[in-house]
């Protein structure tokens, strides 16, 4: 009897949880219903606003262009950052529903990852392009033939899926007890992982490396921007230089706009020991809401071909 009432405690504390739980934003959870309007407003945002970029590119003839295929494939993972995102921060914010099963936690940060990682390597692609545009304009036909785009493409998505499939086999092997609160509205790699109750150093090592990939990216955006540049001040008329640097408005909008919250997020959750959680959850939600919401609208408003045929398509003239 006595060896039972000794055994009795250590089993409760080593039950295994199958439900996450997870959160809305700290201290404002009597007006989640409130804030719910504007992340659905972005959310309906979001997806219209890159379903006409796809749309106009896929109709429109004259676009058929490496830089807009290059657009297509960010509108793409735009989309696919949405739908990832979408199913748990409405069910937090629409009917504080806050559970979410493992198996459903693990599939939801495969996909978060595998499209973060996705829209960062065509952000990478789309310097290259910008390069070689500035660079060797006479020569870019030849150089990023359509083929060769859907080549690009497809590569960095098979990467991009081969990088992150580790990641939800890694969490599967782990046992999760006494702990059960995340730390955001969805379900991220490194947060899930903190909970284990076994030894995740795997998981650590590993997601540290899927990060240094993503952020290799932005070194390597950083460096094409380095020969953009000198490659414009190589060129004579100011007119001209002006007019090359106009044309990667747009893509430096895009980068500023995804890697700023990433690289934010990534740097709190791996050396901050005193971190704020309602700041931790705002930037967190800011990294899959602003950029599928902000980049069709900086396309749309910087880029004139993409102006234009959005508005001939919307039945407005543009100037």
């Amino acid at each position: 009897m006595g060896d039972l009432f000794i055994m009795f405690p250590f089993n409760i504390s080593e039950v295994e949880i199958s439900t996450f739980l997870l959160i809305g934003i700290p201290g404002l959870e009597h007006a989640h219903t409130w804030i719910s309007i504007p992340i659905c407003l972005m959310y309906l945002m979001a997806i219209l606003g890159n379903c006409t970029i796809l749309f106009v590119i896929r109709t429109e003839s004259s676009l058929h262009k490496p830089m807009y295929y290059f657009l297509s494939m960010l509108a793409l993972s735009d989309l696919g950052l949405s739908f990832s995102s979408l199913p748990t921060m409405l069910r937090i914010f629409l009917f504080n529903t806050m559970g979410i099963s493992a198996d459903a936690c693990i599939a939801q940060e495969f996909f978060i990852h595998g499209f973060t990682d996705m829209e960062s390597s065509v952000l990478l692609i789309m310097s290259f392009d910008r390069f070689v545009a500035i660079h060797n304009p006479l020569r870019y036909s030849s150089i990023l033939t359509s083929s060769r785009v859907v080549q690009i493409g497809l590569a960095f998505a098979i990467k991009s899926i081969l990088l992150v499939l580790p990641l939800p086999f890694t969490l599967k092997r782990l046992r999760y007890c006494n702990k059960s609160l995340l730390s955001h509205s969805y379900c991220l790699h490194q947060d899930v992982m903190k909970l284990a109750c076994s030894d995740n150093r795997v998981n650590f090592y590993y997601g540290l490396f899927v990060a240094l990939c993503i952020m290799s990216d932005s070194v390597f955006i950083a460096i094409s921007y380095v020969f953009i540049l000198k490659t414009v001040l190589g060129i004579a008329s100011h007119g001209e230089q002006v007019k090359a640097l106009n044309t990667c408005v747009s893509h430096i909008c895009a980068v500023l706009i995804f890697y700023v919250p990433i690289i934010t997020l990534a740097i709190m959750h791996r050396f901050v020991k005193h971190k704020s959680p309602l700041a931790m959850v705002l930037i967190a939600d800011a990294f899959l809401l602003v950029p599928p919401f902000m980049n069709p609208i900086v396309y749309c408003i910087k880029t004139q071909q993409i102006r234009v045929k959005v508005m001939e398509k919307l039945g407005l003239k543009s100037k």
